[in-house]
């Protein structure tokens, strides 16, 4: 049997080795089955007939395993939506693998094919960081987040990583000596610089005290008008456990009513604080528009500062295209409990939260997911992400995204702050080392310190720059003068 210009088999066999690469995303980060199967299946693109039919099953394989958690959304209210769900993840798989497709196309221009391959699935990485509006999700060089190698992302990043991944991977395919000894030497290498970077002393913390809030509410009762006053009941109780801490901080959408309509809510929460601010996630709303948002209640109950995010989830928090498009679906944006969908912000912000505090940048779920979200401001102190993970259940999703973060922690030499609905809930400091956590699903909160910033990384003075320039050149060498080969 025939599948195209590729045999059923081979199709099989690309497939199921992208699903064993996925086995290095997070909880699993077994980067020790990856990356040899990333190396197998760097071979099978190379020597195929058909490249971009091998890359595009190899990705749309390594995309549903690591993506499968994109089904979870469509279980909140399963009657009405489960049936999208497999189309979903399909549809997000294959649409996803185009990027391996359009790898495995370049291949076949190159002398070569093997090493091609490899360096245009680094450059592919990079890609989808940016392409319609950008999905960096499950990048090759995340399988590195749990291990010292992370920590040369405060060189070159998270895609600097990926290229190392499928350099090793291409090394190891390519079976000689040479190329594989080279890759197990760089490999050996960055663990090593990895375990020396994370062995440095660190800054001192900076002193004051942050409670983290996790309220626990499950995404099926969350914004149920019935339940309103128990779950804000519970983030006003969490909030006002004594000792008093020097910053409170509440969950993405956390707070289940409208401020703007709800004047007396500012003054509940500062009561509750007991002197502290309290920086909340909710809903603000401006006549038929909203915006999801961060705002940060003084001790006198009035609104210090606002910032509303700037980078919405496509289907998430808005509808491409325009909310007219879908109304003969009824389909509207998952997230917003306000109108179709969510407006985007003016772009990143910093909060100044006075001397003491310093300067926070706020990243809301999904920001966190971009390196780029972050550049574009002064150099924060610290970093703060509010998020809601419940919509992706309690399996992959959640502490993928949590993982991401981590690496925003290293990437810009800065600790981030986590507070999740129902987790993860966590503080990392400048080496994304975990130093305070809260388990998952569970309603409680965490007072823990601040830890210091280091100086300024590379990557976050560059950025992409460097890996763009590495990426171009080694491109540049590796297509090929001779006739192409045959498809």
């Amino acid at each position: 049997m025939r599948f195209g210009w590729l045999g059923l088999r081979p199709v099989a066999l690309a497939a199921g080795l992208g699903v064993v690469v996925a086995l290095g995303q997070a909880p699993l980060g077994a980067w020790y089955l990856s990356l040899p199967a990333l190396a197998m299946l760097i071979c099978l693109v190379g020597r195929s007939t058909a490249p971009v039919w091998a890359a595009w099953f190899g990705g749309a394989g390594y995309f549903a395993a690591a993506l499968n958690w994109i089904v979870q959304p469509f279980m909140v209210d399963a009657a009405r939506d489960g049936w999208m769900a497999p189309f979903a993840l399909v549809l997000m798989a294959f649409g996803m693998a185009l990027f391996w497709g359009l790898a495995g196309w370049f291949s076949r221009y190159s002398r070569s094919p093997m090493l091609a391959f490899a360096v245009a699935l680094a450059a592919s990485d990079l890609m989808r960081g940016y392409v319609l509006t950008g999905f960096p999700w499950a990048l090759l060089g995340h399988i590195w987040i749990a291990t010292p190698v992370a920590q040369l992302a405060a060189f070159v990043g998270p895609n600097g990583l990926s290229l190392l991944t499928v350099l090793v991977a291409a090394g190891l395919a390519l079976r000689r000596p040479l190329p594989a000894g080279l890759a197990v030497l760089g490999l050996a290498v960055a663990w090593g610089y990895g375990f020396w970077a994370l062995a440095q002393p660190m800054p001192a913390d900076r002193g004051v005290t942050l409670r983290l809030v996790q309220p626990n509410a499950a995404q099926q009762a969350k914004w149920d008008p019935a339940l309103a006053r128990v779950f804000f009941d519970r983030l006003l109780s969490l909030t006002s456990a004594k000792p008093t801490p020097d910053l409170v901080i509440w969950p993405e959408t956390s707070l289940p009513y409208v401020l703007d309509r709800h004047p007396e809510i500012g003054g509940m929460i500062a009561e509750a604080g007991n002197g502290a601010p309290v920086a909340i996630g909710m809903q603000r709303v401006d006549g038929d528009k909203a915006w999801n948002s961060l705002a940060v209640i003084a001790p006198d109950g009035m609104t210090r500062a606002t910032y509303d995010k700037h980078h919405l989830v496509p289907f998430g928090e808005y509808i491409p295209f325009g909310d007219a498009l879908f109304q003969w679906s009824n389909i509207s944006a998952f997230a917003s409990q306000l109108g179709n969908g969510y407006m985007a912000g003016p772009g990143p912000q910093l909060l100044d939260l006075g001397p003491k505090l310093g300067r926070a940048l706020p990243l809301i779920c999904y920001e966190a997911v971009f390196p780029q979200d972050l550049r574009g401001t002064e150099r924060p102190d610290w970093l703060l992400q509010i998020t809601n993970d419940a919509w992706f259940g309690h399996w992959t999703g959640p502490f993928q995204h949590a993982a991401q973060s981590q690496l925003r922690a290293i990437e810009q030499g800065l600790p981030l702050v986590r507070v999740g609905n129902t987790g993860v809930t966590a503080i990392y400091d400048a080496r994304g080392r975990v130093t305070a956590s809260l388990p998952f699903e569970i309603s409680s909160y965490l007072d823990a310190g601040l830890p210091g910033a280091l100086p300024v990384t590379t990557y976050a003075r560059f950025g992409e720059i460097p890996v763009l320039l590495l990426l171009a050149a080694l491109a540049t060498a590796l297509l090929r003068t001779q006739k192409r080969r045959k498809p």
